[in-house]
C-alpha cells in the first residue's frame, strides 16, 4: 500500500515537473522527519530544493548558450599582480547593476593583463544573477555582421547580437576593421544603446579607436553612445604570460646596457 501511495506521488510530482522534488522526495521526508519541520516548513524546504534544481540547471544552460572561451571567475583572478587595478570597481561592476541599466564596460590594457579573464567572469557573475550573456571575438562578431550583410540577412544577425541582455566583445583592436564593417558594428552599438549592456576589452586606449575602425567619424559615433554610460577600466600592469616565462627562465628581463667608463 505504501509502494503505491509513493508511486502515485512520484508520478504526481512528474507531471508536474517537480523533478528535484521528485528525485529527492525520500531523502526530503527524511530529512524533514529527523529535523522534526512542521506542514508549513517541510513545503519550504521542499519548494526551496525544486527551485535551487532549477537555477542551476538555468545556469548551466547558460553558461554553454555564452559560449564563453574557457572557466573563469572572479576568486582566481590575482588582483595583487595588478595593483592598478581597483577591486571594489571591479566587484561594483559584478553586481550587474550596469546590465539592469544598460550600460557599457570597457577593459583596456596591454595583452596578458587579464582582461579576457576579467570579461569571463563578469559574465559569469551576471548569468547566476538571472541575466542572459553572449561572448563573442571581436573578429568573430565583425566576420558575422559582414558575411549577413552580403546575404542580406544583415536585420536578422543585427537581431541575434541585441538580444541578450549583456553582450561581450573580447579583444577589439587586435587587428583592424574594414570601414564597412566598421558602420556594421556602429549598427550594433546603436541597436543596443540604452537597452542592452555591453562590456568591450581592448588593448587600444580610446583614443586610438579611429585607426582600429579606419574611419575616425565612425569611431567617434560608437564612442559616443559606448561612453555615455560606461565604467572604463584600464589594466597598467605586467602580462601574466610573461611573468611566468620569466619565472620559468625562457624569458629574461631587458638589462641596461653598461656603459663605457669614461677616461
Amino acid at each position: 500500500m505504501m509502494s503505491e501511495g509513493h508511486d502515485h506521488l512520484t508520478a504526481l510530482l512528474g507531471r508536474l515537473k517537480l523533478t528535484a522534488l521528485r528525485d529527492q522526495l525520500d531523502t526530503l521526508i527524511d530529512e524533514a522527519g529527523r529535523r522534526e519541520l512542521t506542514i508549513r516548513e517541510a513545503l519550504t524546504l521542499f519548494c526551496e530544493r525544486e527551485v535551487a534544481r532549477r537555477d542551476q540547471r538555468r545556469i548551466e544552460m547558460a553558461f554553454g548558450l555564452a559560449r564563453f572561451p574557457f572557466v573563469r571567475d572572479l576568486t582566481g583572478f590575482d588582483f595583487a599582480a595588478q595593483p592598478s587595478l581597483d577591486k571594489g570597481q571591479i566587484r561594483e561592476i559584478a553586481t550587474g547593476r550596469f546590465i539592469a541599466n544598460g550600460e557599457a564596460v570597457l577593459l583596456l590594457g596591454p595583452p596578458g593583463v587579464g582582461k579576457t579573464h576579467l570579461a569571463v567572469a563578469l559574465g559569469r557573475e551576471a548569468i547566476v544573477a538571472g541575466y542572459s550573456v553572449l561572448f563573442t571575438p571581436a573578429t568573430t562578431l565583425v566576420a558575422q555582421l559582414a558575411k549577413a550583410h552580403t546575404e542580406g540577412r544583415l536585420e536578422e544577425r543585427l537581431t541575434h547580437y541585441a538580444k541578450p541582455k549583456l553582450l561581450i566583445v573580447d579583444e577589439l583592436g587586435y587587428l583592424p576593421f574594414e570601414p564597412d564593417a566598421a558602420h556594421l558594428f556602429f549598427q550594433l552599438v546603436s541597436r543596443r544603446y540604452e537597452r542592452g549592456a555591453m562590456l568591450v576589452t581592448s588593448n587600444r586606449a580610446v583614443g586610438e579607436w579611429g585607426t582600429v575602425f579606419g574611419d575616425a567619424v565612425v569611431a567617434t559615433a560608437i564612442l559616443d553612445r559606448l561612453l555615455h554610460h560606461s565604467h572604463v577600466v584600464t589594466i597598467r600592469g605586467d602580462s601574466y604570460r610573461l611573468r611566468e616565462k620569466r619565472r620559468s627562465g625562457l624569458l629574461q628581463r631587458a638589462t641596461p646596457v653598461p656603459q663605457p667608463t669614461p677616461v
